[in-house]
């Protein structure tokens, strides 16, 4: 996902209201591109055989609404949210072709998630591509969560990884370091959508896992985009769609190997909610 930057080109987050004036476009920049859809193609596998039929489920930062369609026709009751007003909009018209789904479209923040109480228990959450990463309080949505995920409860989260290979290697070729290790600067980093400017934090495995410590374990993570490239590649790409599979293909083994799993452009956490 990709928004124009301050210096550059930033994965695009739908985590502020600030998304509201670009979120008419957003399926057409990320969601239907070639290589959009294959890192989601990834992230869906990985759920599959975790959110069962008769379930209902929490989708944090939901965006326009795919994730939640998704697993809504697999037969889970989901509630959606997402902080944009107009990505919710977008999402309420999307689903309105589909009146057989259990969907609940809400605007709601991160940082406002104790006002979902009166919709709980949920069985489990997803937060897909990023949209905890303009959180800079996640111990505070880890608490939050646990009011509301029941004991057992599986929580994905996919959020962009502190070091992304193909980032690196892009832009280390052509001299520009900032841009090439920008991920790694203390305190996150600054992205410009329209007027707005929003700091983009990228929080590695430890401290993620510290975070959500208090009531979740950490089941196992995964790269998304280990050899597939980033979002903001895909003018390079999206005309090869033989070779984006390919990539794919490899990435959906390479995601889950130690030497590799680290320096993907996303990365996805699975949790399990502590109690019984």
């Amino acid at each position: 996902m990709t928004v124009q930057a301050a210096n550059n080109t930033l994965p695009l987050l739908h985590q502020t209201p600030a998304f509201d004036a670009i979120a008419q476009n957003y399926d057409r920049i990320f969601t239907h591109s070639i290589l959009g859809k294959a890192q989601r193609l990834l992230v869906h596998e990985a759920l599959r055989g975790y959110f069962r039929s008769g379930q209902r489920v929490l989708d944090l930062n939901c965006g326009t609404g795919e994730d939640a369609i998704h697993l809504a026709s697999t037969g889970v009751s989901v509630v959606a949210c997402d902080v944009s007003q107009r990505m919710v909009e977008i999402a309420r018209t999307k689903a309105a072709g589909r009146p057989e789904l259990a969907l609940n479209f809400t605007v709601c923040a991160n940082e406002d998630l104790d006002a979902l109480r009166d919709q709980a228990p949920f069985d489990g959450v997803l937060s897909n591509f990023g949209g905890l990463n303009c959180t800079s309080d996640l111990a505070g949505v880890a608490r939050s969560l646990a009011h509301l995920v029941r004991p057992g409860g599986e929580v994905f989260l996919c959020l962009l990884g502190p070091f992304c290979a193909w980032e690196v290697f892009w832009y280390s070729v052509r001299a520009q370091w900032r841009k090439a290790f920008r991920r790694m600067k203390p305190g996150g980093t600054e992205a410009k959508i329209g007027e707005a400017v929003l700091r983009v934090h990228y929080p590695n495995v430890r401290q993620i896992q510290i975070a959500f410590a208090s009531s979740f374990d950490l089941v196992s993570w995964r790269g998304v985009g280990v050899v597939l490239p980033p979002s903001w590649m895909e003018p390079l790409f999206q005309h090869h769609p033989a070779l984006v599979n390919l990539l794919t293909s490899i990435d959906r083994t390479l995601g889950r190997v130690l030497v590799f799993r680290g320096v993907a452009d996303h990365i996805l956490f699975h949790f399990v909610r502590e109690g019984k």
